[in-house]
């Protein structure tokens, strides 16, 4: 049986396009994946990005399990260091009640933005320390257990989604394992650390939530009709990634965008260095570079990040991918 396929959608803003067609984008493509059969679909917490529309992720999972039939939807993730965690218990708590067996709660421990933005969110600056998420989460699970005195959370208490840790590196992973939870890693952004961070999860795990760990490995993949066309049409994520990094993040550009972006030889290298890290090429090309991934991870479930300019190009990639690596539709 092959390892199950999930998808975590950013809601990317091609140059050109507006917040609100990426969502449109998102909830096609939701509806897409739901029929192909990938497992689950998550959406994740990004705040100031003129690129990425997905702010909100408890408002844009429940369009999407709204529009799907069979996914699992959740976040990947909901920063909890940005939110009180009696909103969280409440909002996920209510997905949940509204669609009960098809929620995940995907947490990160950093903010994921700028100490202005993330001050804001939470109108005061405390609560932004690493050091404090083990008792956010702490608190977090009690709402829903009900066992914080004094308070009820309504509707959390009876209506647990399915918990997990999002990491990049080894703090998150630790803390899965030594809790028994479900983990999921970021390779797409972070993959020097996958393999270092998945061994220190097995390593400490004792069982709690889970009985055995369980851990999905998040990839950036983009399938075309061969290899040289997949990786020019995600030279645009590149760029993209490149424009963050240097502090000015904006719309995805297109591939002629992309292409007529003067470089300077530290930031050629830099794309150059990106895409060699994903997944990118034919169907078989594809489908050999994800056996490779799990085989060297261990990987229990993969999850497939796409960015591309055209959200055609983004439709027809999964549904290359679905076809290379046959789902349980």
């Amino acid at each position: 049986m092959s390892t199950p396929l999930s998808v975590l959608d950013l809601s990317p803003v091609p140059s050109g396009a507006t917040s609100a067609s990426a969502l449109a984008d998102t909830l096609e493509l939701a509806r897409l994946t739901d029929d192909l059969g990938y497992l689950r679909y998550w959406v994740a917490e990004h705040h100031g990005m003129p690129g990425i529309a997905s702010s909100s992720p408890p408002v844009l999972i429940g369009a999407i399990a709204a529009a799907t039939q069979r996914l699992r939807v959740g976040s990947g993730g909901v920063m909890l260091p940005n939110h009180a965690p009696l909103v969280v218990a409440e909002q996920f708590g209510m997905l949940e009640a509204l669609h009960p067996g098809r929620i995940d709660l995907g947490i990160g421990r950093a903010p994921g933005t700028d100490g202005r933005t993330a001050a804001a969110l939470r109108r005061t600056v405390d609560g932004l320390s690493a050091d404090e998420f083990p008792q956010q989460l702490a608190q977090l699970r009690g709402f829903f257990a009900g066992t914080v005195p004094g308070l009820t959370a309504v509707p959390a208490e009876g209506n647990e989604p399915p918990l997990w840790l999002l990491g990049s590196s080894g703090y998150s992973a630790q803390v899965a394992g030594l809790l028994g939870l479900p983990f999921a890693f970021a390779h797409h952004f972070s993959g020097d650390n996958t393999v270092p961070a998945l061994q220190l999860y097995r390593e400490v795990f004792r069982p709690g939530v889970l009985e055995e760990p369980y851990a999905v490995v998040c990839a950036s993949v983009v399938v075309a009709d061969d290899d040289a066309a997949a990786r020019r049409l995600a030279l645009p994520g590149g760029l993209s990634f490149l424009r963050l990094r240097s502090g000015a993040p904006g719309p995805v550009p297109s591939v002629e965008e992309a292409e007529a972006h003067p470089y300077s030889p530290q930031e050629r290298a830099f794309v150059e260095d990106r895409l060699d890290s994903q997944v990118l090429g034919s169907p078989e090309t594809a489908r050999r570079g994800l056996q490779e991934l799990q085989a060297r991870t261990g990987a229990d479930e993969l999850m497939v990040t796409t960015l591309v300019h055209d959200p055609k190009d983004r439709l027809r990639s999964y549904a290359l991918l679905a076809e290379a690596w046959p789902l349980a539709a």
